[in-house]
């Protein structure tokens, strides 16, 4: 073969091998965005947890998989009325009784959430499922739980309680709305 021929299979080798290393670069930042925009606060919190990108994007993809075999329902519009007729009356209810408020709604959210087909299979598991349709409220409603947790020692001040409460009603909102997350589209 002569050096003009070798040089040119050379150049078509090393470009294939570029375009090849370019195009796996963006299918990875498109999935990267992908995930950022679904997860929100959970993928920064995903990578600080597993201490990789990549470790927690596996973690994230894992998510979805198991989600995707998870049978979600809608709220029925009679029982989305219901819900939130209880709801109403819970948030009443915090003028007298914070602190039992508080527990109502996080038992009221718990009831919601296996109505709507999130298994019961922990804590742990349930933040990883609630994470892949609400990412965004999730934040919030783990705020709620510490709350919770501190109001059945007696160690949460009114303020915190009503912050819990508003935490709730998102995570709430969002579980109520006709199977779509809302709390994706939110800052």
């Amino acid at each position: 073969m002569s050096t003009g021929i070798v040089l040119v299979v050379v150049v078509v080798v090393v470009a294939v091998v570029v375009a090849g290393i370019v195009a796996g670069m963006a299918v990875h930042r498109r999935r990267r965005m992908r995930l950022r925009d679904r997860f929100g606060p959970e993928y920064e919190r995903a990578v600080e947890a597993t201490g990789s990108r990549r470790a927690a994007e596996q973690e994230l993809d894992a998510r979805e998989r198991r989600f995707a075999d998870l049978e979600i329902r809608p709220v029925p519009g009679e029982e989305r009325k219901r819900y939130a007729l209880r709801w109403a009356r819970i948030q009443e209810e915090f003028v007298d009784g914070p602190e039992a408020a508080v527990h109502d709604a996080d038992e009221l959210l718990a009831e919601l959430m296996r109505d709507r087909g999130y298994p019961d299979e922990g804590y742990e598991q349930r933040l990883c499922d609630l994470s892949v349709r609400h990412g965004r409220a999730l934040e919030q409603y783990r705020e709620a739980l510490e709350v919770h947790a501190m109001s059945t020692s007696g160690s949460a001040s009114t303020e915190q309680l009503r912050g819990a409460m508003m935490h709730y009603r998102t995570l709430f909102d969002d579980l109520l709305a006709d199977g779509e997350p809302t709390g994706a589209g939110r800052s």
